[in-house]
C-alpha cells in the first residue's frame, strides 16, 4: 500500500520526467538555452498531461482498487484530459497557425498591430499514446522502486 503523499508525488514525478523528455526529443542540432525553454511549453512527445493523468489513474487503481470512487473520478478526469489534449488544444494551435498566416498577408504597416499567436498547444495522437504508455511504464517503475 502506498503512503498518502505518494498518491500525488508519483504522478507529479511522471509529469516532470515527461516534460524533461520533450527537451531531449526536440529536433535541434545544438544544445542551447532556447532548447531548454521546451521544458515549459505545450505539445510535443510525450504528452505530459496524458502521462500524468494516466499515472494518477494507475496509482489509484493500484492503491484503492478498480471499484473505488477515487479511481472512477480519476478515470473520467483522464479521459477528459486526454481528449482535450488531442482535440480541443490541437484545434487551438491550428487556429493560431492560420491566423498568423493571415496576419502576414496584411500590409507591413498593419501587420505589427497583431501579436504572433502560439501555434503548439495540442498533441498528435502518437504523442498522446506515447504519454499514456510512458505514464503506465514510469508509474509501475516508481511503485516498484518505492515498495522495494
Amino acid at each position: 500500500m502506498l503512503i498518502d503523499y505518494q498518491l500525488w508525488l508519483i504522478p507529479f514525478l511522471v509529469m516532470v520526467i515527461a516534460q524533461a523528455l520533450k527537451v531531449v526529443f526536440t529536433r535541434s542540432k545544438t544544445w542551447d538555452w532556447n532548447r531548454l525553454k521546451r521544458f515549459n511549453q505545450y505539445g510535443g512527445m510525450p504528452s505530459s498531461h496524458s502521462a500524468m493523468v494516466t499515472s494518477l489513474t494507475t496509482v489509484l487503481a493500484y492503491d484503492q482498487g478498480l471499484d473505488s470512487p477515487s479511481f472512477a473520478v480519476a478515470l473520467i478526469l483522464a479521459l477528459i484530459t486526454i481528449r482535450d489534449a488531442s482535440g480541443f488544444r490541437l484545434a487551438i494551435g491550428q487556429h493560431g497557425q492560420m491566423i498568423n498566416k493571415l496576419v502576414k498577408e496584411l500590409p507591413d504597416d498593419q501587420e505589427y498591430k497583431f501579436p504572433v499567436l502560439g501555434e503548439k498547444f495540442g498533441h498528435k495522437n502518437i504523442e498522446v499514446i506515447g504519454g499514456i504508455i510512458f505514464g503506465l511504464i514510469c508509474t509501475f517503475a516508481l511503485i516498484q522502486l518505492i515498495l522495494n
